[in-house]
């Protein structure tokens, strides 16, 4: 199978069972920036090859699902609201992510005020796929009522989800939190 197809050359892109729409539908727009997501979630993972903690296996065994839903919700943002999604989103793939964001919060210290995206390579491309999440609900808000109201919902938490994640990964290595300062 060919990589390149030229299909797109024109600025049109195909959706899930082929609707052909252009490159800068909302539509594209919200299913590609959840994979700008998605990819980043990866490059932040690649920075843990080399670091150790003790629950680091259950880490990237619970990001390798979020990114593999993630990829889901972003193919059902692809599929026409005229065709039927093959995957789709539920209510516990939402609580998967409050249960963990919990576990992982109560490990952290509270947060006393605002802070800064920072601490290590994984904790702050952690934050900038954070920033994505939430450029794909806003996105995916866009794309209007077709659109199951659980995915808003699920890219919403994600970006909680995210951001403790990021905290998380900081506290394991040891990372520091900049706090912001409100006296400028």
């Amino acid at each position: 199978m060919r990589i390149y197809t030229r299909s797109g050359d024109k600025g049109k892109t195909s959706l899930i069972y082929g609707k052909r729409v252009a490159k800068n539908d909302v539509r594209v727009e919200a299913y590609g920036t959840c994979d700008e997501a998605n990819s980043m979630i990866g490059l932040a993972l690649s920075f843990l090859d080399e670091k150790d903690w003790p629950e680091k296996d259950a880490f990237l065994e619970t990001m390798h699902r979020v990114q593999t839903i993630l990829f889901h919700v972003g193919a059902e943002l692809a599929t026409p609201s005229d065709k039927e999604v093959m995957w789709k989103l539920k209510q516990e793939h939402i609580d998967e992510l409050e249960k963990q964001i919990d576990a992982w919060d109560q490990e952290l210290d509270t947060l006393k005020n605002f802070i800064l995206p920072s601490g290590n390579s994984a904790s702050s491309a952690l934050h900038t796929a954070r920033t994505i999440a939430r450029r794909a609900e806003r996105t995916a808000i866009g794309v209007g009522e077709e659109v199951n109201p659980l995915v808003v919902s699920y890219l919403n938490r994600l970006s909680d989800f995210l951001f403790v994640a990021a905290r998380y990964v900081n506290k394991q290595l040891g990372g520091k939190e900049i706090p912001l300062h409100a006296d400028l």
